[in-house]
């Protein structure tokens, strides 16, 4: 019998490691693969599926999912039917809550009406198209298979498909991009009137494509610090300007489409990762699958969940303090003081509060009170860590400009 690793609902993600061509940049766990080895790594998957729909079970009840993420890779190279069979597996062995958010990322250049309509058919509510750049040098240049028009096209095909949930993965700080490019793919991804829009600063990293060009200098220049800055400001200001609300620090939506499957990431909510190389978090226990096919299979094929699980950490009471906070304070509502004691029980300000007060100092945190307050605690001369307990502690406008220097003092 698996161990029991859970307590409480529970999300879902579900990794699809195969793309038509890698881009530059990217160093996911993905490559190219053949109609048969996508056929064969799906049959996997459901079995996959299958064999751990236990580890989500608590006593006799299987607990609720409420948010399925399927990423990539390009899932939308998966045929309507392999989709289909996909979301039967899980619809049959997990308890999916009936209002559940379920994402699925799509490449521009891998999909049509017929299959997005399949897709929304098998329960698929969400979308997230990965458009990157509305200017067709920059995306050739990214190694990206689409054109801009076929990222406009696709838009529309998922809206007469029925998905009014559609997120725009953006990327800005590319090679040779200037505020005035950067802004002609901001506007244009806003005039198609998305209700979230994710836009991701490139970062080279080590082993890409990107990364040999930039060492070799066989790139365009890289925006300048100043011109970076330009561009950050830019977006924050246009996208609220048009009715889009920054919730996390490169995430933007229209009131009641931010993403619930990632304010899990940031708020820890566990979830279980099915697929290759996919990571879980459940129970106080980080692990992952195995990130090698063959290892992979075998596991499966000696239906043994336990085996499964690499790279193994338990998470302790430490580790979740500290993620807690630097997660937390991506999100722009914050971290909660009494969350924090609720759940770690000791009060935010003994924990952290010579790193809050220092923050305060420098204008980087700011708290929003809540309904009340506590005297100061023994042993802080009569003086709060912070004006109050209860309330919400949030980045500044400044201390989100810094927030990696600012997340990292939170590290113990």
């Amino acid at each position: 019998m698996n161990e029991k690793i859970h307590r409480g609902p529970v999300s879902l993600y579900l990794h699809f490691p195969f793309c038509e061509r890698k881009c530059r940049y990217c160093d996911f766990l993905s490559g190219p693969a053949r109609a048969e080895e996508r056929e064969d790594y799906i049959e996997l998957l459901c079995r996959e599926i299958r064999l751990r729909a236990r580890e989500v079970t608590e006593s006799e009840a299987t607990a609720p999912v409420d948010t399925i993420f399927i990423g990539g890779g390009t899932p939308s190279l998966m045929t309507p039917e392999q989709a289909e069979r996909l979301m039967q597996a899980i619809f049959s062995h997990y308890n999916v809550m009936d209002n559940a958010e379920i994402s699925m990322e799509v490449n521009p250049g891998t999909a049509d009406l017929a299959k997005l309509r399949a897709y929304r058919s098998a329960g698929i509510n969400r979308l997230s198209i990965g458009v990157q750049s509305f200017d067709d040098a920059e995306l050739r240049l990214l190694g990206r298979i689409h054109t801009s028009d076929q990222a406009r096209r696709i838009f529309h095909m998922a809206r007469e498909a029925g998905f009014s949930n559609i997120n725009l993965d953006l990327m800005s700080a590319l090679p040779g991009q200037n505020i005035e490019t950067w802004s002609k793919t901001l506007r244009e991804a806003v005039a198609l009137q998305p209700s979230h829009l994710s836009a991701y600063s490139l970062i080279i990293e080590e082993g890409t494509p990107f990364a040999r060009m930039f060492s070799q200098k066989e790139l365009p220049a890289l925006p300048s610090e100043e011109e970076d800055r330009e561009i950050y400001h830019f977006t924050k200001k246009f996208l609220a300007e048009n009715g889009y609300r920054r919730y996390e620090i490169s995430n933007y939506a229209r009131e009641g489409y931010e993403c619930r499957h990632n304010c899990g990431y940031w708020t820890g909510h566990e979830y279980l990762g099915l697929g290759l190389g996919a990571s879980s978090d459940l129970g106080g226990m980080r692990f992952k699958n195995p990130d090698q096919m063959s290892l992979y299979r075998k596991r499966i094929e000696e239906r043994n969940a336990a085996a499964l699980r690499c790279e193994k950490q338990e998470m302790t009471r430490e580790d979740r303090m500290e993620e807690f906070m630097y997660l937390g304070l991506r999100m722009t509502s914050g971290v909660s003081e009494k969350e924090f004691e609720d759940r770690f029980g000791i009060p935010l300000e003994v924990q952290f509060g010579d790193v809050l007060r220092r923050h305060i100092s420098q204008n980087l945190i700011r708290r929003l009170p809540g309904d009340s307050a506590r005297p100061a605690l023994p042993g802080n001369s009569g003086q709060a860590a912070f004006p109050g307990n209860g309330g919400r502690l949030v980045l500044t406008e400044y201390g989100l400009d810094v927030a990696n220097y600012v997340m990292a003092d939170y590290l113990l």
